[in-house]
């Protein structure tokens, strides 16, 4: 018996012509869709609008390939990260954030099984990648892990960021069908204004996010300022160096009026000197945009090391009094695999 495909694949064109060759009504496919993005089914059981004899149509043309829970981890700081087996039996993560005293509860998406940029402060870069997430899949994650922020704190998410698993950049297309299911009104209904894209550094996707009109936010790990210390940390760096990332970046401020916010993790001994302060501060003179300091989880096999408060505060006070709008951010989930790609590292 031939495979069937997850309908989840099918854009909204495709439904509606693949009901019209049934010879069916259009809004049936409408129903179909809203079932599947807005209401989150996973069966064509579920759909109790449309007559036995098409939910049984359905069921022999197509299936879903939802993904599930296997295993969770809960922080004493409310954190709650989940490795989630997808239908292949691959492992990706997906984490809530919770800040409760702010009302913001965000969920941290990945976009791919395994990354292909391997920089070498990530657990993440230690796996091979495999292939992009379809998605259908990155939707799950928003859908489930929205569950968990009702089920455990009574709200539903706020933000939606693609900082997990994976390079957006390199993962386009399910990445931005998935954020038009996540912000559609026929799907979940999130503004856009609400999700963030963050990439390693792939210039030309940056500005084809731009032309492509997105509304969602840009952030650009950067964890170092010159080309030599980014280049020894992020291979990406070769072939996307910070004179094309700025002119990218730029490109995509002017196109869209978005700000960019600039990651930078803190490496104990290695990209928190004065001069590295310096650099940075050269840089957002160039593309201003808020830059957060994340404080490191180390990992197996890293020669990198948490860096101490004073060297982070050091550093972030010499990159304010530039007038650079700058915030050290706390590592979360410290006592669970905190790190992206450890709790699915331990998986496979």
């Amino acid at each position: 018996m031939k495979e069937r495909p997850d309908i989840r694949l099918l854009s909204d064109n495709e439904l509606i012509a693949q009901f019209k060759n049934w010879e069916l009504p259009a809004f049936r496919a409408k129903q179909v869709s809203e079932w599947i993005w807005k209401h989150g089914v996973n069966s064509f059981h579920e759909m109790s609008s449309l007559p036995i004899e098409l939910r049984k149509q359905l069921e022999e043309k197509f299936c879903f390939r939802p993904i599930r829970i296997d295993a969770t981890q809960q922080s004493k700081d409310g954190t709650i990260k989940l490795r989630l087996r997808l239908y292949d039996d691959h492992l990706v993560e997906a984490v809530l954030i919770p800040v409760k005293k702010e009302s913001r509860f965000t969920v941290c998406v990945s976009c791919q099984v395994g990354c292909s940029l391997a920089c070498n402060f990530c657990a993440t870069g230690k796996m091979q990648r495999e292939r992009n997430l379809e998605p259908g899949e990155i939707y799950d994650q928003v859908k489930l892990v929205g569950a968990l922020a009702m089920a455990h704190y009574g709200h539903p998410l706020t933000n939606v960021v693609f900082m997990g698993m994976g390079e957006p950049m390199l993962a386009y297309k399910p990445v931005m069908d998935s954020i038009h299911r996540i912000t559609s009104p026929n799907g979940l209904g999130m503004s856009s204004k609400r999700i963030t894209v963050s990439t390693a550094g792939v210039a030309k996707m940056i500005k084809k996010m731009a032309d492509d009109g997105t509304k969602v936010n840009l952030a650009l790990s950067l964890h170092a300022a010159d080309d030599v210390k980014r280049s020894e940390i992020m291979a990406i760096n070769d072939t996307n160096n910070l004179e094309a990332l700025i002119e990218a970046t730029k490109y995509f401020m002017d196109i869209t009026g978005n700000r960019i916010t600039y990651e930078y993790i803190a490496l104990g001994g290695f990209n928190l000197s004065a001069e590295d302060a310096y650099n940075l501060i050269k840089i957002v003179r160039k593309v201003p945009g808020r830059i957060n300091v994340i404080e490191y989880n180390p990992i197996d096999d890293a020669p990198y090391k948490r860096a101490d408060f004073k060297e982070v505060d050091h550093f972030a006070k010499l990159v304010r009094q530039s007038g650079a709008m700058i915030t050290v951010r706390k590592s979360r989930g410290l006592d669970i695999d905190a790190a992206c790609g450890q709790l699915a590292n331990k998986g496979e």
